[in-house]
């Protein structure tokens, strides 16, 4: 049983990973140590050169992704669920994610009236992932995203897909109340969606639906109306995206909510969910 780290090693390692997180590693592998050396010792010039192979099994990764070239995509639980075994815990990675945002002085909204952070909600190892645009005066408020009258819809919307809140995740671009619930300026989607596309790798949805177009401009970096984004699939880090209209709009313009039930079939349909023959109202 190997002795348990140091509290400032550890935190010290959990910074180095996050930086190379940052740069857009993920990957790290075990190396096999002397059984004798004390915890935090250094490794000498001779081991931090050279360290026996291991065997396939033996390598983990921070990010719960396969090494390349392990043939893991096959196996006796297969593909998906295979992958999703050997994951590190994502409740525990979106735990750590909200401790290193605290009580967030990056951009201005923490002197512009936010009461707190609003983070995310639901599974935290969901097969399907809602992101928004920035908390209202009720998730302000109560510090959880979509529960105010666009929540409601919100909601409604999941149920018509057979599914309950609790099923799926839901996050927003921003985690602080804009004043006057404004569009969030670019700074500051920019100053918070490292933190949301680190939620987005803990959960490791099969699906993301993007509601609305600040949320789906800003995740694909495109400036294109709604009626470009919506109808189609993309491709965002390996992930399918689809974008359909917020729930706010939809509460001002209820004609589109046909619309908006055709693009959750469509998802439906990827996640393998059965479609009701009926029309669901939502």
């Amino acid at each position: 049983m190997s002795s348990p780290l140091d509290p400032h090693l550890r935190r010290a390692l959990a910074d180095r990973v996050r930086y190379y997180n940052d740069l857009g590693i993920y990957d790290f592998y075990r190396r096999e140590t002397s059984p004798d050396r004390a915890p935090g010792e250094p490794l000498s010039d001779e081991e931090s050169t050279a360290s026996p192979p291991l065997e396939l099994g033996a390598m983990t990764t921070l990010s719960g992704r396969a090494p390349t070239g392990t043939g893991t995509e096959t196996g006796g639980m297969g593909g998906e669920s295979a992958r999703r075994a050997r994951r590190p815990d994502p409740a525990a990675r979106l735990r750590l994610i909200r401790e290193d945002i605290g009580d967030c002085t990056r951009c201005r909204l923490h002197k512009q009236g936010r009461k707190q952070i609003v983070f995310g909600v639901g599974n935290p190892g969901a097969d399907l992932m809602f992101i928004g645009e920035a908390p209202g005066a009720d998730e302000d408020e109560q510090g959880e995203p979509f529960v105010g009258r666009a929540g409601l819809l919100l909601n409604n919307m999941i149920r018509a897909m057979g599914l309950g809140r609790k099923d799926v995740y839901i996050a927003n671009i921003i985690k602080c109340r804009p004043p006057g619930n404004r569009t969030p300026e670019r700074d500051e989607c920019e100053t918070c969606s490292p933190f949301l596309l680190r939620q987005i790798e803990a959960v490791e949805p099969q699906v993301i639906v993007a509601l609305g177009a600040v949320a789906a401009k800003t995740l694909l970096a495109v400036n294109a109306p709604m009626s470009e984004l919506r109808g189609r699939w993309f491709d965002f880090r390996g992930t399918k995206l689809r974008v359909t209209y917020h729930p706010a709009f939809l509460l001002r313009d209820p004609r589109q909510k046909k619309e908006a039930w055709k693009d959750l079939q469509t998802v439906m349909k990827e996640l393998g969910l059965r479609i009701p023959a009926k029309q669901q109202e939502l």
